[in-house]
């Protein structure tokens, strides 16, 4: 058993070992951990609870003091005081560059020395990426190989792909350290076949990087797609007819767009033209024009040949719907006209064999005449009335719609316009004639 003297002495030391042990952990300053993009500003702090009575210093990686309390050490002006009292110093550098990156030590200078490290992390901005591999436009069915590249990230940048609003997928990434040490250059490549729908079309490569935060850096790089050609034959106008002008007009796509058009006839070997004019005239149809034209469209990446069929028989075509419609108003139109025509001959009939009764003549002109007298002179005043009904009728005809006529048969010119004049005393004269329009 010890002695009470020696047990008093062990209470006391360790009461002293556990006073000691609390006094450290207050005066411990702490620190934290920063990331900063290259080109921007850091704030470095410091913290204690128990200062006894001694200041916070910051030193840099080089062990360089940069601040003593609140005492610059280190003439550099991007680095300022942010806050200074017994329990915290707060620093920060601004225009952060790669070099500033490392260990930084925070210090209080009691008995021991007590210190707190912060790592500051500088990220390196990657550069904006660049295509390769593209020179020349590319033909249809080839093999587009793309090469994009991007210098100066920290850590080592991701880049991806799109053709338009398609996600390509490129091959492993080539990854090297760049002449600094510090930051790094990545490549990516991509191969696909290029059809005609990518002929302008642009393909974007994208940087991926944790230091452009909501930005985004990218390139595009624009496709040439050189292709076969294709064509139509467009007639103007739509729906020739005989004794008409005839335009056919070869509309060609492709890339390079053809330059040269030969147009011929099927079954006759003479060419109707070999130049740059897409174009074909056909001043004054006739029936011996029906036939089937031919256009080749010809471009460095090969020829084209569509036709067209020309009927000048089927002069106006129209759907049977159409034709059957313009059938039955002509139809009616016949009837109504027909009835109108024997209306006039029967209405004529009966006047001239009621001659003193159906237009009697003025009561100053007859009276005192004979009956005989009266009846000659009926009849000579209706014969230019009868004349002039019998001359409307053709007006009536010639009134019916072109479309109308057709379909009955009658070769009666469709430009017709007609006029009547009607004198006095009489049913007056017609005239029409065929006006080209």
């Amino acid at each position: 058993m010890l002695p009470p003297a020696l047990t008093l002495l062990l209470l006391l030391g360790c009461l002293a070992a556990g006073s000691g042990t609390l006094s450290q952990d207050e005066s411990q300053p702490t620190t934290s951990d920063e990331t900063v993009v290259a080109g921007g500003t850091v704030v470095l702090k410091c913290k204690v609870e128990d200062p006894d009575d001694s200041s916070l210093q910051w030193s840099n990686p080089a062990q360089q003091t940069l601040y003593f309390g609140e005492k610059r050490a280190l003439r550099d002006n991007r680095i300022q005081l942010v806050k200074s009292t017994p329990n915290e110093l707060a620093i920060s550098i601004s225009n952060v560059v790669l070099a500033d990156e490392g260990e930084y030590t925070c210090s209080i200078f009691t008995m021991p020395v007590r210190t707190a490290k912060a790592l500051v992390t500088v990220l390196g901005i990657p550069q904006n990426p660049q295509i390769f591999g593209y020179e020349l436009p590319i033909r249809e069915t080839e093999t587009a190989q793309l090469t994009c590249r991007s210098s100066g990230s920290k850590p080592a940048a991701q880049l991806r792909w799109k053709k338009g609003n398609k996600e390509l997928q490129g091959g492993a990434p080539e990854v090297m350290e760049d002449s600094n040490g510090k930051t790094f250059t990545v490549t990516s490549h991509v191969e696909f076949t290029v059809t005609k729908d990518d002929n302008d079309v642009e393909v974007t490569c994208t940087v991926d990087h944790e230091s452009l935060q909501n930005s985004e850096r990218s390139t595009s790089q624009k496709l040439q797609v050189h292709f076969k050609p294709t064509a139509t034959i467009e007639p103007d106008p739509p729906y020739p007819r005989e004794g008409e002008e005839l335009r056919l007009q070869c509309e060609a796509q492709g890339n390079p767009i053809p330059q040269e058009f030969l147009w011929t006839k099927e079954g006759s070997d003479v060419p109707l033209n070999l130049n740059t004019n897409r174009v074909l005239t056909l001043p004054f149809l006739n029936k011996s024009d029906s036939g089937t034209y031919i256009c080749m469209a010809t471009s460095t990446m090969g020829s084209v040949v569509v036709r067209y069929n020309l009927d000048i028989n089927d002069a106006s075509p129209m759907s049977s719907s159409s034709g059957t419609y313009h059938a039955v108003i002509g139809g009616v139109v016949a009837v109504i006209v027909f009835l109108l025509l024997s209306l006039l001959i029967v209405l004529a009939h009966y006047l001239i064999r009621h001659k003193g009764k159906a237009w009697p003549l003025p009561t100053a002109q007859l009276t005192g005449w004979p009956l005989r007298d009266r009846r000659e002179k009926a009849a000579k005043s209706l014969s230019p009335m009868a004349l002039g009904l019998f001359l409307i009728a053709p007006c009536l005809l010639l009134s019916v719609p072109c479309s109308s006529r057709a379909s009955w048969g009658l070769a009666l010119p469709c430009e017709a316009q007609v006029f009547c004049f009607h004198g006095p005393g009489a049913a007056g004269a017609c005239w029409a004639w065929s006006m080209r329009s």
